[in-house]
C-alpha cells in the first residue's frame, strides 16, 4: 500500500510528466524554433514557474475580442489608398522595390504614395519645439501618440502648445501607452493635466483586469506620431519626455537619449494618420474624422470606411519623396516590419548601414546581413557603447562575434548617450525610419511604425546623420572585443537565451 507521502509523490510526477507531455505538443506550434526550445527550456527545467510565465506571457496574440477589432482596422488600411497615385509611384522604380511595396501593402494594407517632403531632425530638444510650432499653427485638430508621454520641464512648451490649441477651438486627441508611461514619474500629473486642457485623451493597451482590459503584460503600443491638421507629421524615435526619462539612475549616469524624427508633408502624412486612426479606435470604439469625434458613426452601425478614401484626398504634394507606412505588431498575421527589413537588405547592392538602439537579431535577420557581406555589400553597424536595458544589452552584445567575423563595421556611439534613433539606409536611393528596433520583441510584441522611403535627397540626409555617428563613434575590432572577460561572455550568452522567450 502507499502512503500519504507515496501518493503525493507519484501525484507530483505525474503532473510533472503531463507538463511536459504538453508542453511538447503547445509551445512550438506556430512559434520559432529558437523561441520553442527557449521556453521547452525554461519549463522543464523549472517547470511550475516555466509554466508559470508561458501563461503570462506566452502567447504573443492579443485577446480575441482586440483580434476582432484590428480585423476591422486591416480592412481600413486596406481601403486608405488612391489607386491612380498608387500606379504612378512604380513607374520609375526598381522591380525589387515595387515587389516590397506590393508586399507592405498586402500585409500592412498602406499604399506608396508620391509628392511628399521631409525634413531630419536629431537634436532632442529642437525637435520638441518644432513639433511644438506646428501644434501652434493647428487650425482643426492635433493627433499625438507617444509610447512615452511626460509633462515634464523638457517637455513642458509641448504641453502648452496643446493647451493653447485647445483654447482656440482646435481637438486634440491624446494616447500613450499604459504599462511604459505609468511608471514614470510625472505619470498622475501628466493625466491630471491632460484632463485640466480638455484634450480627449486614452490609454493605449491598459492593463486593468478589474475593468476587463488586460492581455499579455508585455505586449506595448511602441509608435511615436503627431499629426497636425493632416498635412503634418512626426514619426520617428523620440518619446515625448525628459532626455533622461526621468529615471534616477540614468540621471545618476548622466545618460542622455539621442533620437531621430522626420518632419513629413505631403499625402504620405494621411497614411500615418491613418494608423493614428486606427489605435484609437481599437481603444475606444470611436471613429474620427478630420479631428472630429464621430460617435454617431458608431452608434449608426458606420465604421472606419467611410473615412478611409477621404483621408488622402484633401492632401497636396509636397516634394519629390515616394513614402509608404507600414503598421505592424500582434494585431497583424505577419511580422511586417522584419519582413521589409529582411527584403531591403537582401536587394542592396551597393551599402547597408543600420541604426538599432536594441539589435537582438533572429536567425533569418542574421542571415540576411552576414549574407550581404560575403555578397561583398558593407554593412556598417551603429549601436550604443553602454545600454540602459542589462537584459538586452547583454544579449545584443551575444552578436557581436559572429558579426565581426564576417565582416560587419560595428560602431560604437558613445557614452554617455543612448542611440536610441532607429533608421537604416541601402545604397543610394533607399531608406527606413520609424520606431521599430530591431530585436524580436519589436517584430513580435510591439506595435510598431515605419517609414519606407524612395528618394535619393531624403537619403543624402540620412547619409550626414550617418557620418555624423561615425565621427563620434569608436569602431570595434574582433581583436578587441576578443579580450572580453569570460564573465561578460557567460552573462551575453544567458542573455541571448532569454531574449527567445516570446
Amino acid at each position: 500500500m502507499f502512503s500519504g507521502a507515496s501518493w503525493w509523490a507519484t501525484a507530483l510526477l505525474l503532473i510533472d510528466l503531463t507538463i511536459r507531455v504538453l508542453a511538447v505538443i503547445i509551445v512550438p506550434r506556430n512559434r520559432r524554433p529558437t523561441s520553442g526550445m527557449a521556453w521547452l527550456l525554461a519549463i522543464f527545467l523549472i517547470p511550475y514557474f516555466g509554466v508559470i510565465a508561458f501563461l503570462l506571457i506566452g502567447s504573443p496574440k492579443l485577446p480575441r475580442k482586440r483580434r476582432k477589432v484590428q480585423s476591422e482596422i486591416n480592412a481600413f488600411m486596406r481601403e486608405v489608398t488612391a489607386e491612380e497615385r498608387h500606379e504612378e509611384t512604380h513607374e520609375k522604380n526598381p522591380a525589387w522595390f515595387n515587389s516590397l511595396v506590393k508586399m507592405n501593402a498586402t500585409y500592412g494594407g498602406l499604399p506608396l504614395l508620391a509628392g511628399n517632403s521631409g525634413q531630419l531632425l536629431g537634436d532632442y530638444e529642437q525637435t520638441i519645439k518644432a513639433m511644438s510650432a506646428a501644434v501652434d499653427n493647428a487650425t482643426d485638430y492635433v493627433h499625438v501618440q507617444f509610447y512615452i508621454l511626460s509633462s515634464d520641464a523638457t517637455t513642458n512648451g509641448f504641453f502648452e502648445s496643446l493647451e493653447r490649441a485647445i483654447a482656440r477651438g482646435v481637438i486634440v486627441n491624446v494616447m500613450l501607452d499604459h504599462w511604459a508611461s505609468r511608471g514614470k514619474k510625472y505619470y498622475a500629473a501628466t493625466k491630471a493635466r491632460l484632463d485640466t486642457m480638455g484634450a480627449s485623451w486614452t490609454l493605449m493597451l491598459p492593463l486593468k483586469p478589474l475593468e476587463g482590459k488586460f492581455q499579455r503584460p508585455d505586449l506595448r503600443n511602441h509608435r511615436k506620431i503627431l499629426i497636425i491638421d493632416g498635412t503634418v507629421g512626426y514619426m520617428g524615435s523620440l518619446n515625448m519626455i525628459s532626455r533622461d526619462y526621468n529615471v534616477p539612475k540614468n540621471i545618476k549616469r548622466g545618460l542622455k537619449w539621442q533620437e531621430l524624427v522626420v518632419e513629413l508633408r505631403g499625402p504620405a502624412v494621411a497614411t500615418l494618420d491613418a494608423v493614428f486612426i486606427s489605435d484609437w479606435y481599437s481603444e475606444t470604439g470611436e471613429v474620427i474624422s478630420a479631428g472630429v469625434r464621430r460617435d454617431e458613426l458608431v452608434a449608426s452601425g458606420e465604421h472606419l470606411g467611410r473615412i478611409s478614401k477621404a483621408l488622402i484626398d484633401h492632401n497636396t504634394e509636397a516634394g519629390t519623396m515616394l513614402i509608404q507606412v507600414v503598421p505592424s505588431g500582434p494585431g497583424f498575421e505577419r511580422e511586417n516590419n522584419l519582413r521589409l527589413f529582411l527584403g531591403l537588405i537582401h536587394a542592396a547592392q551597393k551599402r547597408i548601414v543600420i541604426t538599432s538602439p536594441y539589435f537582438v537579431p533572429d536567425e533569418s535577420l542574421m542571415y540576411a546581413i552576414t549574407s550581404a557581406v560575403a555578397r561583398g555589400i558593407p554593412v556598417d553597424l551603429f549601436v550604443s557603447e553602454i545600454g540602459d536595458q542589462a537584459l538586452v544589452y547583454h544579449a545584443q552584445r551575444s552578436y557581436y562575434e559572429e558579426l565581426l567575423r564576417a565582416g560587419v563595421n560595428i560602431y560604437l556611439y558613445p557614452a554617455p548617450y543612448i542611440l536610441h534613433a532607429k533608421h537604416f539606409t541601402i545604397d543610394d536611393e533607399t531608406a527606413l525610419i520609424g520606431s521599430s528596433n530591431m530585436d524580436m520583441r519589436s517584430f513580435g510584441l510591439n506595435m510598431e511604425v515605419s517609414m519606407l522611403v524612395r528618394d535619393a535627397g531624403f537619403v543624402a540626409q540620412m547619409r550626414e546623420v550617418e557620418d555624423h555617428y561615425r565621427e563620434l563613434s569608436r569602431p570595434l575590432t574582433l581583436e578587441q572585443w576578443m579580450e572580453q572577460p569570460l564573465r561578460s561572455t557567460v552573462l551575453d550568452n544567458l542573455a541571448r537565451l532569454t531574449s527567445a522567450l516570446q
